[in-house]
Formats: structure tokens, sequence, C-alpha cells
């Protein structure tokens, strides 16, 4: 290794903390350093390399190409780095067990079954943020994530936990006992969303119609939009697995459903994994429901 060429660290660490963040600002809060110093180490990377790792044209700089691949190779090689470095130290050995996960799968599905866990590890303290939003996943910081979706999602491991459609439910008292021929039919409810997504909007909209905005849309955590559903207060968008006893026992009907491939993942870095992360995430895939299979972004 030539280390005569290589770069200031420092700057390489400026860079990759911006692609992370998105913004000079929000790095240089990260960095503790000014905006503007975040810029003066990326500019002097740039003519240390040679290259334009940024696309300036925008009023927010994006990384070009060649920035996007580099910015890759200093998360994967920084992340490593710290994560050795929590190792040797033990640094890593007291801090919770952090787990980023819908408010709606963490009510329905994680609590239930988590004392099964907690008795067989009660060494593990955790830290369960149930969230919408994709939080980073990093040493350090999230060490596993449970995610809907396709199972695609690049530079992280996931795999199906378990695999269930977005249902459209609402009450009897509702809708009534009629059939509808197609989701336009029911734009004249009031609409449930989980808190933090778009889902009845994006559901209406690939069946080409659109919520009424005059009967408006309440967005709410996962347990609270049943509820809601149970009592008749709107038409609901869920996961059908939080809702079948519900379906089954006549208290929500099943209108419609989404039977795309999609489900529960649970996403990790690819590389290494702390004892106790490794072991939620071996309880967490014994419990694996619906077809086996994995998915790597």
């Amino acid at each position: 290794m030539d280390w005569r060429h290589m770069p200031s660290l420092t700057a390489l660490r400026a860079f990759a903390v911006f692609a992370r963040e998105g913004s000079m600002t929000r790095a240089g809060a990260v960095l503790n350093v000014s905006h503007a110093a975040v810029s003066q180490q990326i500019r002097g990377l740039e003519e240390h390399l040679g290259l334009t790792l940024l696309d300036r044209r925008s009023r927010v700089p994006v990384p070009t190409p060649e920035g996007t691949r580099l910015a890759r190779a200093l998360e994967q090689g920084f992340s490593h780095i710290i994560q050795t470095v929590e190792e040797l130290t033990g640094a890593d050995e007291d801090r919770p067990l952090q787990i980023s996960t819908t408010p709606g799968f963490a009510s329905s599905w994680l609590m239930p079954r988590l004392p099964e866990f907690r008795q067989s590890h009660p060494e593990v303290s955790l830290v369960i943020d149930p969230t919408p939003e994709l939080r980073q996943i990093e040493p350090g910081g999230v060490d596993l994530a449970i995610r809907y979706g396709s199972g695609t999602w690049p530079g992280l491991r996931s795999e199906l936990l378990i695999e269930t459609p977005i249902a459209i439910v609402a009450a009897p008292s509702l809708v009534g006992e009629g059939r509808f021929s197609s989701p336009a039919e029911l734009t004249g409810h009031h609409w449930l969303q989980e808190l933090g997504t778009n889902e009845s909007t994006e559901y209406l909209k690939r069946h080409g119609a659109a919520v009424d905005r005059s009967r408006g849309i309440v967005s709410l955590p996962g347990t609270l939009m049943i509820d809601a559903a149970r009592d008749g207060q709107g038409i609901a968008v869920i996961a059908r697995n939080f809702v079948e006893a519900d379906i089954v026992a006549g208290r929500l009907r099943l209108l419609f459903e989404d039977n795309r491939k999609k489900g529960y993942f649970v996403v990790s870095r690819p590389d290494g994994m702390r004892p106790a992360a490794r072991a939620l995430r071996t309880w967490l895939l014994s419990h694996r429901q619906g077809s086996e299979g994995a998915a790597t972004g």
C-alpha cells in the first residue's frame, strides 16, 4: 500500500459524512465544524484526486457517479474501522441493542413475542425505536431494522420475516355488506393510514383513483389505526397479517388487497454484527412466516 498518495483522512471523513447526510450544514454539525470547513475539505479532496466528486449545478450539491462510488467505499471502510475499534476496546459491550421498526409492527408483532427473547437473553438491553422513518443502520447506532417492502435496500442485507399483502379494510358499520368492484367506489369515505406513510394515497393512485380531500385522511400509529377502523372511523390501509383475526371475527371487512410480493424484512449491514444483534436476528428469523427467502440489497 502506497501511503504517499493517500488523501487526507480528514477530507475523506468530511466527504463520507456529507454523502450520508446530504447537506454541508448537517455534515458540519456531525463533525462539529462549520459547513464552510466541510466544503473546503471536499474541494481539497477533489483537487488531490483530480476528480469532480460533487455536482454543484443545483442548489444542493449531489455526488457525481465517481463521488457515489467513493462514498460507498468510505462508508464500508469507516464502518469496519469503527466496529473493530469498538470490539477491541469493548466500547460496544454495554451499549443497548437498537432496533428500528414501524409502530404497527412493534405493537402488533414484536412486543407480544419479545418476552421470549428476553427470557433467553436477559443480559441484552434493548432500545426499540418505533418510527416509520428509515433510520440509518450503522456502527454505534441502529443495529437492526424491520422494514416493510420488497426486500431491496441498496448496501444492506435483508431477510424475509413475514410475507403479507397490504389490505384495505373497514368496519361493516361503515361500508355495509355490499360488494365493491373498484377502490374508486370507496373514495368518498374517510381514510386511515399509518403515521409517516402515504399508503392510502399511493394505493388509490395505483388504481386510478384519489382520496376525496374534503373527507380528509388521518395518520396515526398502527394500533390506534386498527382501533379507529374497528370503530368505523374510516377505511384503513394496513398489512393483512395484523388484522387477520379481525377479518375472521367479522370486526373488519377485507375490501381489497395488494397481492404484490411484499412483507416485513429483517435488515442489517452486510458486514459484521455484534453478538447481541446476531442473537436477535436468529431469534427473529426463527419466527419466519410465509414464503422462505432472503434478499440482499
